[in-house]
């Protein structure tokens, strides 16, 4: 079973529609190398912008 955790900034508006886009290619790239997506079990986390630095260059000070 694998499991894919995506992590990426919570900036603007993401909707359910792009979500289900992005599940629907990670589900396929599995499916193209003979993995079943009924197997394969994502998560996807929102960060704030406040909550992920490069360095000490927090990325809230970037997309400001």
């Amino acid at each position: 079973m694998p499991i894919v955790q995506v992590d990426w900034l919570k900036i603007g508006q993401r909707d359910d529609e792009l979500k289900q886009k992005l599940f629907s290619g990670i589900a396929k790239a599995f499916e193209d190398i003979g993995i079943d997506k009924a197997h394969v079990h994502i998560i996807l986390r929102d960060i704030p912008t406040t909550d992920w630095a490069v360095g000490d260059n927090p990325m809230s000070e970037r997309f400001r």
